[in-house]
Parts: structure tokens; sequence; C-alpha cells
């Protein structure tokens, strides 16, 4: 039997949230022949997978062996974009001075109070991916236990055998670990245990500067932990463009987190109650001394156990199951979808694979995840957004681009909001409108990327942003911006002296 799982600390709002997401009296249903559609796994892409397919008629089953949600719900976005909440609330604080607000030296944080935040509002959001509400409202045969392939067509799951028309692979992916010597003595955390802590640490090392480690460190230390963050590459957020990054990376450096970019770690130890780790940098040696350790350098895929061999499913150990751009395994039968198959682990992603895998598996649609638009946004405080290409993706394909950069503080909200430090930027095909890709650094960039988003997914280019009329004064003002940008560019010498001798005729 696959044992319950538990959350810590235990107190009435993890309660709730492991009564929606893994009762402890569940009892497992009896299989009624043939499934149209066996998900295994209810994160993100299981869960909108087996929703979306029963709400078509189709006689499904869900099989998750953990917590319904998956990692958004329970150790992804939802917790911590309530830590990030409460950690810009004191940062807005403490800044109040700027704006003639008084009184803000003497600020303190309950981080007790900030995670109990958390767990409540995690625990109110939980009731809408509880397995009662799969099995009572959307009519899913629900199991709770360890899913595995033992056939071309079959499952099994607690003893009970299903067997299937289609099935989706949705079992997602966990936190990766570097092979430090040393750490797994010392113990760490990832974001599958940091959101558990009712303690603030006093010294936080973050291992990993992409998104979850920058999120997270910055998170932490606007909370009043002393934070260290620890990078192999030269940058952080090394995906992004430089000036992108160097402007979070100033940020960090201000509000005191302790960068060490360029490093290798040698090894980690526990001196007493403290945990210490080598840091080779600049030719030398140094020491950090910390109370807690939080890994974030990706995700590893959830392959393990499922039996894919016995129902002829390929993978790969570091990219996960091996499907083709329709998300079909190399077993016709099956299908997979979200971070256990996608090199973009974002839960929106997922949720989008899910809607072409319904389409496919079940309908023999045709639908491509390659004709995806895919947006994606750390969120950090300037937030980070982009999507489509970056000026690098198009020069690989050999595409010229005009690049249009408009900076925050030309845009009159930005600078009554005191939050100047950032950009929009568009790369355009050269000679064209059409848009390849576009960056946002603001603090709601995440929120404004989205009309790019809509532009590229509909064939709009530039031009047509330019012809809409944005309200002033907002921060998206500056997406106008870049249209009005575009629109000068076409004003050559020649196309002036047009106009002008138009003009003049007609005085």
């Amino acid at each position: 039997m696959t044992p319950k799982p538990e959350v810590f600390p235990p107190d009435p709002h993890n309660e709730t949230l492991i009564a929606n997401v893994h009762p402890p009296e569940w009892v497992n249903p009896e299989p009624t022949g043939r499934y149209n559609l066996v998900v295994i796994g209810a994160g993100t892409a299981g869960l909108v997978t087996a929703a979306g397919a029963a709400g078509l008629g189709a006689k499904v089953a869900l099989i998750e062996r953990h917590f319904m949600g998956g990692d958004c719900l329970n150790v992804g976005c939802v917790p911590s974009k309530g830590i990030i909440r409460a950690s810009r609330a004191i940062h807005d604080a403490r800044v109040g001075r700027e704006f003639g607000i008084g009184g803000t030296e003497g600020l303190s944080i309950d981080f007790g109070t900030v995670m109990e935040r958390m767990r409540r509002i995690r625990a109110g959001i939980s009731h809408h991916d509880s397995a009662r509400r799969f099995r009572d409202e959307l009519g899913v045969d629900v199991f709770m236990g360890h899913g595995r392939f033992i056939g071309s067509d079959s499952v099994e799951v607690e003893g009970k055998r299903l067997t299937f028309e289609r099935a989706a692979i949705c079992t997602g992916a966990r936190a990766a670990a570097l092979p430090i010597p040393g750490m797994a003595e010392a113990g760490y955390l990832t974001n599958e245990t940091v959101f558990s802590l009712t303690e603030l640490p006093s010294r936080l090392a973050v291992i990993g500067a992409g998104p979850i480690g920058c999120e997270l460190a910055q998170a932490f230390a606007r909370l009043g932990s002393r934070v260290t963050l620890l990078e192999m590459a030269p940058q952080i957020l090394g995906r992004e463009d430089r000036d992108a990054a160097e402007i979070l990376h100033g940020v960090f450096v201000r509000e005191g987190i302790d960068l060490r970019l360029g490093i290798r770690i040698s090894g980690v130890s526990r001196r007493g109650a403290q945990k210490v780790i080598t840091v080779e940098e600049r030719g030398g040696t140094a020491e950090v001394a910390v109370d807690e350790i939080l890994m974030g350098v990706g995700r590893a895929p959830n392959l393990e156990g499922l039996g894919l061999e016995a129902a002829g499913i390929a993978s790969d150990p570091t990219l996960g199951v091996t499907v083709d751009e329709r998300l079909r395994t190399s077993n016709p039968r099956v299908y997979a979808a979200g971070d256990i198959c996608f090199p973009y682990k974002f839960t929106h992603t997922a949720d989008a694979l899910a809607r072409i895998l319904i389409a496919n598996a079940l309908f023999r649609g045709r639908q491509k995840t390659t004709a995806l638009t895919i947006p994606w946004c750390t969120y950090t405080d300037p937030e980070v957004a982009h999507v489509g290409m970056y000026e690098r993706d198009a020069a690989g394909k050999g595409m010229e681009v005009t690049t249009l950069t408009v900076p925050l503080a030309d845009v009159d909200r930005a600078l009554l909001d005191g939050e100047t430090e950032g950009f929009a930027r568009v790369h355009l095909k050269k000679g064209t409108d059409r848009i390849l890709g576009a960056t946002i650094v603001a603090r709601h960039g995440g929120e404004m990327i989205n009309e790019f988003s809509l532009a590229i997914t509909n064939g709009l280019g530039l031009s047509a942003i330019g012809r809409t009329i944005h309200p002033y004064p907002t921060q998206a003002e500056i997406i106008k911006k870049l249209a009005d940008a575009h629109n000068r560019t076409r004003l050559t010498p020649f196309v002036k002296r047009v106009l002008s001798a138009w003009l003049a005729w007609h005085r």
C-alpha cells in the first residue's frame, strides 16, 4: 500500500489541504470496464486532462500517489506567490519615506503569520483540485496510489487493474539536486520543503540563480534573512538578456543579497548547528556559513516506477517521456503532457498541453505543440517577463531583426509609482511589423506581457497595437510607446520629403 502523505506543520489549514488533495479515508473505486482515458498524475496537466475529457463525455480514471494539485498548488506557484506578496508588502512599507510616509524605521515581520496566511489561502484554493470534486462533480474515477503500466493498454494501482483505450502520463517533475560532497549529510531545502518552515532562517544560502532561486532569494531577504545567492554562471537568470538580468542584479545588491557568481561549490559540512559551504571563486577558496541551504537548480522528470518498459514507452532520464509534436509516445495508445515531457516547465504550459492531448488522444486531432506561443515570467521585483524569440534565437534561424527598447523611466505612470527600473523590448522581423518576441522588465511585467502574447498568437503586428487606445496613465502604455517608436522608423528622409511636399501643395 502507498503510505499516506503528510504535510507540515500539522495545523487546521494543512488538515483542510490534506482532506482535499489526499483524503486519509479515501476508498478507491472498483474499475468499471475499459476507460476512454486513464490519467496518471493529478498535477495541472493531469487535472486539466481529466476534467476536460470527462466534461466531453469520456469515461476517465485519474491516478495520484501524492497530492492532487501537484507542485503548483502544494509546493510551487501558490505558496511561493503568497510569500512573495508578503515580502513586497514589507518592502513597500520600508521605502514609504519616498512617498512622504514616516514611521517606517522600526518595522518588523512575523514570519509565522506570513506562513500561516499562505497555508490558509492554499487550503482554500485546494477545493478546486480536490478528490471529491473530481469524483462527485466531474464524474471521474479517482484512484489514490502508485500507478504503473503492466501492459500496452493497462495500468495497475493499489492492486486494481485498469484497462484503457488511451492513457495520459502527467506525472510532472521534482526538484533536482547537485551532487555536492557533504550536501545530503548536511541537509538542504527545496521548493518541496521550504514552505513547511515556521521560523525564518537567520542566514540562508540559495544555490542556483534561475527563476526559483531568484524569486525565493529576494523574498527571504525582504522578510529578514541574510541571503547569499550562489551561481556557477556569470549572470543571474542566464536565459534572459544581459541588461534585463543586470537590472535585477543591481536591485539584489541594493537589497542586501550577497551575490556570488561564476563560482564552484566544492563541498558542504556541518559545524554544530550551522552549515558551511566551501566555495571556489576568483582563484581562491571561501566559506559561507548559514543556517539553511535552499537548492533551486531546476527540475527532474518523475519517471521512476511507472513501468514504461511494459507499455513500450521510450523515455530519457533527463528529458522525461519521449513524445512527438502531437504529444504521442512510442506507444500509440499513450500520450503525455506537462513537465514530464516538455522543456517549458510552467503551469500555464501544462494547461495548454493538456488541451492538445485531449484533442489528439480522444478525437484524432492533429494539434501540434510547435504551434504554441509560450510566455513566462520570473516573479521577482521587478518581474522579468518574456514571450517568443530572443534576438539570439532569430539570429540562429538566419532572421534579421529590428529591436526596439523603451525604458520605464519614459512612462509617466512608472515615474508616479516610483517604479522606473526596467524596460519593454520588442523584436520585429526586419522591414516589417511582425512581432518575433518581446521582453518586459517591470513590477507587473507578467500582467503586461499578455498583450504581446495575444498579438503573436493571432498574427497581429506591432502596428495593430499602435492603433489600439491604451488608458493613460498606465505602465502598459510602454507597449504603445514601442509601437510609436516603430512608426517613427518608417518615416525615412524620402517619406518625410514626400509628405512635406504634399502638405506644401495643399496649403
